[in-house]
């Protein structure tokens, strides 16, 4: 099933994000995890893709398999980075014969060690670019994009990341997938603005539950995610203790989870990062 007719089917759409691991154990362990989460029946399943396209393989390895194990819709993700235009369409079309049916479009980051996005000659300058040519060559396929309720890093100004993401959804992407965010006045006035812009497709919030002080305030400054004041005063004042930081990230998540399911959006995405104890926290005590 493609993301159209995931969202037009369900009113609301869990989904959960996993990323290929580097070891068989690592491997056995994400689909230990992956068991645990698809007990909340979620209605999809997104497997990331790495800098430069380095986990290819394994990105697509694994959501066929997940594809197969439980019988899930899966998307890959997918970005320019690395790749020339017929090498991404190589690609989709072996995700197609692995019953991949979605694909989770993004330009991509800068390889490590480059500060500045540079496009791959033969290849795709910017994220409406890859989705323009999914959607003719492979209109089989479901496409999401990425959103930034706080704003893109590189983008000048709020009004012109909009126009970024206008592009994207122009272009034919189905569903926005929106970056992590920790205050949910965030993600409402972002969605006011997609409104108003006319962007009509779902708006996916997507949640990081956060599990270590230490690994959250790196993320977060990866990408621009603002962790609230109170938030972050409440998650250093249980020192180095792990269980007192899991229990506040758990907290933080599920307020974050019901008022946003209160607010009737149409899913909500989460960033899990292979583990499953926190969203099985959060999701077992919210009312969905």
């Amino acid at each position: 099933m493609r993301l159209p007719e995931i969202y037009a089917a369900n009113p609301f759409a869990l989904s959960f994000e996993l990323f290929p691991p580097k070891t068989d154990k690592g491997a056995d362990a994400l689909f230990r995890h992956a068991e645990r989460l698809v007990e909340f029946k979620p209605s999809y399943l997104t497997c990331t893709y790495g800098a430069g396209g380095s986990t290819q393989d394994s990105t697509l390895n694994i959501a066929a398999r997940l594809r197969r194990q439980f019988g899930l819709p899966v998307a890959t993700h997918l970005t320019c980075v690395g790749r020339t235009a017929d090498q991404i369409r190589d690609y989709l079309r072996r995700a197609i014969d692995a019953d991949v049916q979605n694909v989770v479009a993004l330009r991509g980051d800068p390889p490590k060690g480059e500060s500045k996005f540079t496009a791959t000659e033969g290849g795709f300058a910017y994220a409406n670019e890859l989705v323009a040519m999914i959607r003719s060559d492979f209109p089989e396929m479901g496409v999401a994009v990425g959103g930034y309720p706080e704003v893109h890093q590189e983008a000048p100004s709020a009004e012109v990341d909009l126009d970024n993401l206008k592009r994207k959804v122009d272009a034919g992407a189905h569903a926005i997938i929106t970056q992590l965010f920790y205050d949910n006045e965030d993600f409402f006035r972002f969605r006011d603005q997609c409104e108003s812009a006319g962007v009509k497709v779902p708006l996916i919030p997507g949640l990081l539950p956060v599990t270590n002080v230490s690994q959250i305030k790196k993320i977060a400054s990866l990408c621009g995610a603002r962790l609230p004041e109170r938030f972050l005063a409440d998650l250093e004042s249980c020192g180095g203790d792990a269980d007192r930081q899991f229990e506040v990230g758990v907290r933080q998540a599920t307020d974050q989870t019901q008022q946003l399911v209160d607010a009737g959006v149409p899913g909500i995405h989460y960033y899990v990062l292979n583990k499953s104890e926190a969203a099985v926290r959060v999701l077992t005590d919210v009312r969905l």
